[in-house]
C-alpha cells in the first residue's frame, strides 16, 4: 500500500513539473509539507502514526516531537513533551517499550490509530494496555494530535504515575564462620541545633570528649548556620551514646538514630568494599534495574561485585494520582525479593591479625587454601576504615583518605604489579630441569660474579664474595644469582621463548581468574612482546635478567600466592575465589566449586626437588631465611626475594613466598613489602608472624634491622 502511494505522489510531481516548470518555494517556517493531492490515502495517517510509535520504542523524543501538529508545537515546548514521557517511564521503572498498531479510523481531516503498548519494567514486569493515538490533517499532511493519555490511557486531567517502593533490607556479608563483615545496624548521629544551645562551653566540652576534636574546630562546624537547623557533628554506636547520655542530654545537642551499613572492626576493607550513593554516570543503569534515585549501592569490593545478590529485587505499588496527589487507582504491584547473603572464605580473626601484622608497612599479604584456591586472608597496606564511607558528618577524613599520596584505597594484593626477584628462580629451575639442560645435582661455581655475556657485561651475585661450588638445588636454597644467570643463559640458547612460556605456565603475567575483585595481569615479557613494544629484538641478557626475576617482569602478590599453592598441592593451579556460597536464609543459594584452571609443567620428581629446596631455605644451615624461622614449631617451605625497584635511590621490594606446614601443606602465603629491602630482613619475619597468628602462637618480635 505504501509503495503504491509513493508511486502516485511521484507521478503527480512529474506532471506538476511538466506543467509549471518550477516548484513553489515554502511560504512559512513550518516543516515542509508533502505536495497537495486531491485525495489522502488512509495509509498516510497510519504511516505517520507508525513512525511516531517506532520513535517511541527507540526513545527518540526529538523525532516524536517533530511529528506533532504545528499548532500543538507552538504551545508545547519540546522539553516539556520529552519530560512527560520520561517522567512516566522513569516512575514506572520502564526498561523498554514495544507497540503494535491495530487499526485506523479515518474521519475527514482527523484519524485515530488504535495500538497496543507493552511496558517492560524493572519492578512490575510486563504492563500491557490498549491505547489510541489521535492524528489530524494540517497544511495538507498528517500530524500527531497529541494528548498526555497517548502515553497511558489513565493519564488524563493532570493525572500521573506514582510509585511506593518496597525495598528489602540489604543482605549481609559474612566470614567463613558466620561472623559479620558487612551488616545492617544502627548508629546514632550526634549533632547540634545552634538556636537551642544554652551553655556553649558545656556543649563543646561534651562533643570534644566524645569525638576527640578541639572545641574550636567543632564550633566552626555550626557557626553561621541557621539557628533551627540540625548540624551533624559525628556518629557513635548506640552503646557509646548511652555511655555519654548525661553529657549529651543538655540543650542544643540532639541525637538521631538511623539504620546504616556497618563494617565491624573494618575487616578486609579492600575485599569487602563499601556502599554509597549511585554515581551520576550509572544513574540510568540502576534506574533500569528498579532502584530508587536515592538508593545506596555497592561502590567497591564485594559490595559492588555482589550488588545484585545482596540487594535483592525491589518491590512496590504503581498507581495513578490526580493533580492534587490523591489516589485514583492501582496499576500494578509486586512484592520485593530479599537478597542473598555472601559467605566468604575469609577467616575474620586471622584476617584482622594479618592486617595488624602488615600495618605500618606498604605492601600486601595473601593467604590461600592450597587445596581449593580459597582466599583465607588478603591484606593491603596502608589500609582504611570502610565505615568512613557510610558515616554522616565531617567529610574531612574521607577527603584526606582520597588525597593520601600512598593510595590506601588501592588493593596492592590484586592490582599492584612488581618485579618478583629471586622467587622467580623457582620457575627458572623448573624450566631448566624439565628441558634437560640441568639436573638437581648439576654443579656450578660462583666466584661472586658471572661473565657469561662477556666481561664488559659482568653481572654480580648478591653475595659478592661468592658461594663457591654448589649444585642447582643448593643454588635455590642459597639464592645464588650466578647459578640462575647460567641456567637462564642455557634456556635462551635452546629457545628464547622457553623461560617466558614457563613463567606463564606457572600463572604469572596473566589474570588468575579471580571473579570478585579487579586484578592486574602483570607482565611476562617475551621476544614477541619486546618487539611489539619497543621494536627491539630479545637478547640473551633479557633471558638472564628474567631468570632471577628482574628485567621487565611484573607480577601481583595474588599470582605468586597461587603459584605457591600449586607447588604445595602437587601442581594444580586453582582459580582463586572469595565467595564460598550465597544464602537467602530460606534455603536458596549457591555454592562455589573449586576449579582447576591449569597445571604446573613439572614431573613429580622435579616438583619434589623444588619442595625440598624450599624447605631447606628455612631449615638448612645455608638457607637464606633459616635464621628467621629458627625455633618455629611449624615447618615452613618458602623462598626469599629481593627485587630491584625503579629509581636509583629506591630500596628493593622485599618478598617471602611459601606454604605451611611443609610436611602437610594447608596454606600458601605471600608477603610483599614495597621498598622494604632484603626479603630475609623484613618479608620473612612478617611471614613468620602470620604463621604464628594462624596457629594462635605468640608473635616473634621483628628484628631490629626491620624498618
Amino acid at each position: 500500500m505504501r509503495r503504491s502511494w509513493l508511486l502516485i505522489v511521484l507521478l503527480a510531481l512529474l506532471v506538476s513539473a511538466c506543467r509549471a516548470g518550477t516548484t513553489p518555494a515554502p511560504t512559512s517556517d513550518a516543516p515542509a509539507a508533502a505536495p497537495p493531492t486531491a485525495t489522502m490515502d488512509i495509509a498516510r495517517p497510519e504511516a505517520v502514526g507508525r513512525q511516531f510509535l517506532r520513535a517511541w520504542e527507540e526513545g527518540d523524543y526529538a523525532a516524536m516531537y517533530a511529528l506533532l501538529a504545528p499548532s500543538l508545537r507552538s504551545g508545547l515546548e519540546e522539553e516539556k513533551f520529552t519530560e512527560a514521557y520520561r517522567s512516566a517511564l522513569d516512575t514506572a521503572t520502564v526498561i523498554s517499550v514495544t507497540t503494535q498498531p491495530l487499526q485506523l479510523a479515518l474521519s475527514g481531516t482527523t484519524a485515530a490509530l488504535d495500538f497496543r503498548e507493552v511496558w517492560h519494567t524493572a519492578i512490575f514486569g510486563r504492563l500491557e494496555v490498549e491505547n489510541r493515538l489521535l492524528l489530524r490533517e494540517e497544511e495538507a499532511r498528517w500530524w500527531i494530535d497529541w494528548r498526555r493519555e497517548a502515553i497511558w490511557p489513565d493519564l488524563v486531567e493532570g493525572r500521573r504515575f506514582a510509585v511506593e517502593y518496597q525495598v528489602p533490607p540489604r543482605a549481609n556479608i559474612y566470614d567463613r564462620n558466620g561472623a559479620g563483615l558487612a551488616v545492617e545496624g544502627t548508629v546514632v548521629t550526634v549533632g547540634v541545633v545552634p538556636g537551642q544551645i544554652e551553655d556553649e562551653a558545656a556543649v563543646l566540652s561534651a562533643l570534644s570528649e566524645l569525638f576527640g576534636s578541639s572545641p574550636e574546630s567543632l564550633r566552626r562546624r555550626y557557626a553561621g548556620q541557621p539557628a533551627d537547623w540540625f548540624i551533624p557533628i559525628g556518629e557513635v554506636s548506640t552503646e557509646e551514646s548511652l555511655a555519654h547520655d548525661e553529657a549529651l542530654s543538655q540543650p542544643g545537642i540532639q541525637r538521631r538514630e538511623r539504620t546504616v551499613r556497618l563494617y565491624p572492626d573494618g575487616v578486609a576493607p579492600h575485599v569487602v568494599g563499601w556502599i554509597g550513593p549511585i554515581p551520576a554516570e550509572k544513574a540510568d543503569f540502576y534506574r533500569r534495574r528498579g532502584y530508587r534515585r536515592d538508593a545506596l549501592v555497592g561502590i567497591s569490593g564485594l559490595e559492588a561485585w555482589g550488588e545484585s545478590i545482596l540487594a535483592g529485587q525491589n518491590g512496590g505499588l504503581l498507581y495513578i494520582i490526580d493533580a492534587d496527589g490523591a489516589y485514583v487507582k492501582g496499576v500494578a504491584e509486586r512484592r520485593p525479593m530479599r537478597g542473598r547473603s555472601l559467605y566468604t572464605t575469609i577467616d575474620r580473626d586471622f584476617q584482622l591479625a594479618v592486617q595488624t601484622i602488615l600495618s605500618g608497612q606498604v605492601g600486601a599479604i595473601v593467604a590461600l587454601d592450597v587445596a581449593s584456591g580459597a582466599v583465607i586472608a588478603m591484606a593491603s597496606s596502608p589500609s582504611f576504615d570502610n565505615n568512613l564511607f557510610t558515616a554522616q558528618g565531617d567529610t574531612g577524613e574521607r577527603q584526606r583518605l582520597l588525597a593520601d599520596p600512598r593510595h590506601p584505597l588501592f588493593n596492592r594484593a590484586t592490582q599492584g604489579t612488581y618485579p618478583l626477584g629471586s622467587v622467580f628462580k623457582i620457575v627458572t629451575m623448573a624450566a631448566g630441569m624439565e628441558n634437560g639442560l640441568v639436573e638437581p645435582r648439576t654443579t656450578f661455581y660462583c666466584p661472586g660474579h658471572w661473565d657469561g655475556l662477556g666481561r664488559a657485561n659482568r653481572k654480580f651475585c648478591w653475595l659478592r664474595s661468592g658461594h663457591g661450588t654448589l649444585t642447582l638445588e643448593q643454588g635455590l636454597v642459597r639464592s645464588c644469582d650466578v647459578v640462575f644467570y647460567q641456567v637462564g643463559y642455557l634456556l635462551d640458547g635452546q629457545d628464547p621463548e622457553l623461560l617466558p612460556q614457563y613463567g606463564r605456565a606457572f600463572g604469572l603475567g596473566e589474570a588468575t581468574g579471580l571473579r570478585e575483585l579487579p586484578e592486574a595481569t602483570g607482565l611476562m615479557p617475551s621476544p614477541a612482546w619486546k618487539q611489539s613494544t619497543y621494536l627491539e629484538n630479545w637478547t640473551s641478557g633479557d633471558s638472564v635478567n628474567l631468570a632471577i626475576g628482574q628485567g621487565f617482569l611484573l607480577v601481583t602478590p595474588l599470582q605468586v600466592a597461587r603459584m605457591m599453592a600449586a607447588i604445595a598441592n602437587g601442581g594444580r593451579l586453582y582459580r582463586p575465589y572469595i565467595v564460598a556460597r550465597t544464602d537467602d536464609g530460606a534455603g536458596h543459594g549457591s555454592e562455589t566449586t573449586p576449579e582447576v584452571v591449569g597445571r604446573l609443567p613439572l614431573d613429580e620428581a622435579h616438583l619434589r626437588v623444588i619442595q625440598a629446596a624450599m624447605l631447606a631455605v628455612t631449615q638448612s644451615t645455608h638457607g637464606t631465611a633459616t635464621h628467621r624461622f629458627r625455633g618455629l614449631s611449624v615447618p615452613v617451605a618458602g623462598k626469599t626475594g629481593t627485587a630491584q625497584a625503579p629509581g636509583e635511590t629506591s630500596e628493593p621490594h622485599a618478598w617471602f613466598a611459601g606454604y605451611f606446614p611443609a610436611d602437610d601443606p594447608q596454606v600458601a602465603l605471600v608477603v610483599m613489602v614495597e621498598n622494604g629491602g632484603e626479603g630475609s630482613t623484613i618479608a620473612a619475619p612478617l611471614f613468620r608472624q602470620v604463621v604464628e597468628a594462624y596457629y594462635g602462637l605468640p608473635l616473634t618480635p621483628l628484628p631490629a634491622s626491620a624498618p
